[in-house]
């Protein structure tokens, strides 16, 4: 299913001649194309799909939308990426990240005690 999530524009710009902007959908903000909604401005909520805001909406409506996707766990695409497994550190690693980094005094035979 495609969804178009509520954000807050926090600021407007011109890049290579098109309309953008930084939303912020529950505290991550993303650039987003702004060119389908030219009235907007700081402060005003639009509806982003796949990066376009598609519509402005107001306050209350952002509100409605993103607590029912939220809701519904559907703001996955908000969320960071999952590490992979391969780009874990091997067992051995995550045995020296949890080992105290103090030196310790090393006792070498024939030396003084």
């Amino acid at each position: 299913m495609c969804l178009g999530i509520p954000g807050k524009v926090k600021t407007v710009f011109r890049e290579h001649d098109v309309l953008m902007g930084k939303v912020e959908f529950g505290g991550i903000s993303k650039k987003v194309c702004l060119e389908h909604v030219a009235d907007v401005q700081v402060d005003d909520y639009v509806l982003v799909h796949v990066g376009f805001a598609l519509s402005k909406i107001d306050e209350a409506e952002a509100r409605r939308v993103f607590e029912f996707l939220e809701g519904m766990d559907q703001l996955d695409e908000l969320s960071p990426p999952p590490i992979p497994k391969e780009w874990e550190p091997p067992e051995r690693h995550r045995a020296r990240e949890s080992q105290s980094y103090v030196a310790q005094p090393k006792t070498i035979a024939g030396g003084p005690p």
